[in-house]
């Protein structure tokens, strides 16, 4: 856009992601969002002008705006919630961005928030219940995410062998993280929990025999994906002119995609593709990368399409502290926490000045979102 303005994240903060049904099994969706947003609200001490949050399966209405005034922002701020399904989060954060670039808004608190265990049952007017809404209508592919990861992972030569070694490696790199702090600053208290329920160490040979979750012999099992989760992460994104010397990621592009339905998690292939190629940067220069690890199939599918070694030399560049397989997958939040891991892992740890980071997501449908940021 012609005289368009540098957006910029200069605040971001999480709440621990519990387990569905565990840590967080009474706490609504705009509860676990509030905290998150009022702790990134007083971190940029200026005035809010919108919130924009990522939610797939709440209850219905405007999330956002509950949140917002379950939060303390007064009145006057409106709300607005998108649903981008499991790219949620990351769709928030551009639609702020678009915002801010446009000069229509100066601050905006965009992000996510999933409540897996709270999500009302859902039923057609006959009683028939039902798990989720279509990705896709008749005469197209609408597999469950499961069944498309195992299908990606299949097209893909992506072996059991290599799924369980990231999986544990995930793991391993979110308990250490955990244990060195590296998680602290970004994570808001909620309910008095002030930790991620879910990694810990995991042995090979125990995720060997476990069974196939989706597909009779297939490869990918309750231990090498994410599971249901809860949880909610927001960033203040403001214009360059307000940023007031405060360290940020300003975005450099974005990119939203369709694939094919059948294949879903293939999304972030052609999202990172198209932003690096309107951006002019070659991914050897990005330093940070954060994808959505919602099955390690469907991520190892990606990261071998882009040239990416998570297993090998890339390990300290791709979720370098574990990632949704570790952590957790609040679905319409996810793609705001990876963000917020990208802050922590670049502007908190002082990294110089246009040092890059790359945040991407798949999405049910078939869909892809990814968006490039910079160290100012």
């Amino acid at each position: 856009m012609s005289g368009a303005l540098d957006a910029v994240v200069v605040a971001a903060r999480r709440s621990p992601i519990g387990t569905a049904g565990h840590a967080f099994k009474g706490v609504s969706v705009d509860a676990l969002a509030a905290p998150v947003i009022a702790s990134v609200a007083k971190d940029v001490g200026s005035a809010v002008d919108d919130v924009v949050l990522g939610n797939c399966m709440g209850p219905g209405g405007n999330v956002a705006r509950v949140a917002a005034l379950r939060a303390g922002l007064g009145d006057g701020v409106p709300g607005v919630t998108v649903d981008r399904q499991c790219g949620s989060g990351l769709a928030a954060v551009l639609v702020a961005a678009q915002a801010v670039r446009s000069g229509d808004m100066d601050v905006v608190i965009a992000g996510g928030a999933e409540s897996a265990s709270t999500a009302p049952v859902r039923a057609h007017r006959d009683g028939a219940v039902y798990e989720r809404a279509p990705f896709a209508p008749e005469g197209h592919p609408d597999p469950d995410m499961g069944e498309a990861a195992e299908a990606l992972g299949v097209a893909c030569g992506v072996s059991r062998e290599r799924q369980d070694a990231y999986a544990a490696a995930s793991h391993a790199k979110a308990v250490a993280a955990r244990a060195e702090g590296r998680f602290d600053a970004e994570i808001v208290p909620v309910e008095g929990h002030e930790r991620d329920q879910r990694p810990r160490t995991l042995r090979l040979a125990s995720l060997a025999r476990l069974p196939a979750a989706f597909v009779p012999g297939g490869a990918v099992t309750a231990g090498n994906c994410s599971p249901n989760s809860d949880g909610a992460a927001a960033v203040a994104v403001v214009p360059e002119r307000l940023r007031e010397g405060r360290p940020g990621l300003r975005l450099v592009g974005a990119a939203v995609v369709g694939c094919d339905p059948a294949l879903p998690g293939w999304g972030p292939v052609p999202a990172v593709r198209r932003l690096l190629d309107r951006t002019g940067v070659d991914l050897e220069r990005v330093a940070a990368v954060e994808i959505v690890e919602a099955f390690a199939a469907q991520t190892l599918a990606v990261t071998d399409a882009l040239g990416l070694d998570p297993l090998g030399a890339d390990g300290a560049r791709v979720c370098a502290d574990g990632g949704a397989i570790a952590l957790g997958h609040p679905w319409g939040a996810s793609g705001a926490v990876v963000v917020t891991r990208l802050f922590t892992r670049l502007v908190r740890a002082g990294a110089p000045r246009g040092t890059l980071g790359l945040a991407t997501a798949a999405v049910g449908g078939g869909l892809g979102v990814a968006a490039l940021f910079e160290v100012v």
